[in-house]
């Protein structure tokens, strides 16, 4: 009968050195790998999500849906800094995709409008009561705003947001633990 880690002396300690070192490599390998191409962590930095996301949220977000569908209206979507912010350090973005490309877009009183219809926007928000538009989204570009309206800097001042910024949606929440569960 074999059993393993008895009787093997120096070997088992050879053995096992070289089983933990491959495991540790293999793990490393592939947290490198979900990093890079299927899942990122990110932080909420400012509260231009509130009450939706707070200051300091932890949220993951997934790096290759986008590669299989097109981005959708309404989701919170982490993105590359706009050319505005290029030189600010702020690395990534955090806002809910509103305008698809093609759309003509306007805010009336607060209320956005997508080609002359009132979005209804499910989601709790912080409306402001700022007019703005119309404008139509071009051909591989966003409108990007956040839920909390009067402090966003948002697609209303930064413009459009091109396709190719796009990191992937938001969709679970990781920290506060009290508030841990998908985000909508």
């Amino acid at each position: 009968m074999y059993i393993p880690f008895i009787s093997r002396g120096k070997d088992n300690k050879k053995h096992w050195l070289q089983d933990t070192i491959e495991t540790i490599v293999i793990a490393l390998v592939l947290a490198l790998l979900i990093r890079t191409f299927i899942v990122a962590v990110f932080w909420i930095p400012s509260g231009s999500m509130i009450p939706t996301l707070g200051i300091k949220d932890r949220i993951v977000a997934n790096k290759f849906i986008f590669r299989f569908r097109e981005p959708r209206r309404q989701e919170i979507v982490v993105f590359k800094s706009p050319d505005a912010f290029k030189n600010t350090g702020k690395n990534e973005f955090i806002k809910r995709l509103i305008g698809l490309p093609g759309d003509k877009l306007q805010i009336i009183d607060g209320v956005v409008f997508i080609n002359d219809k009132p979005l209804q926007e499910f989601y709790p928000l912080n409306r402001d009561h700022d007019d703005f538009g119309p404008v139509t989204v071009p051909a591989d570009h966003y409108f990007m705003m956040g839920d909390n309206r009067s402090e966003s800097a948002d697609s209303r001042y930064w413009g459009y947001l091109p396709r190719e910024k796009m990191v992937g949606p938001a969709f679970l929440r990781i920290w506060p633990l009290n508030k841990f569960g998908v985000i909508w």
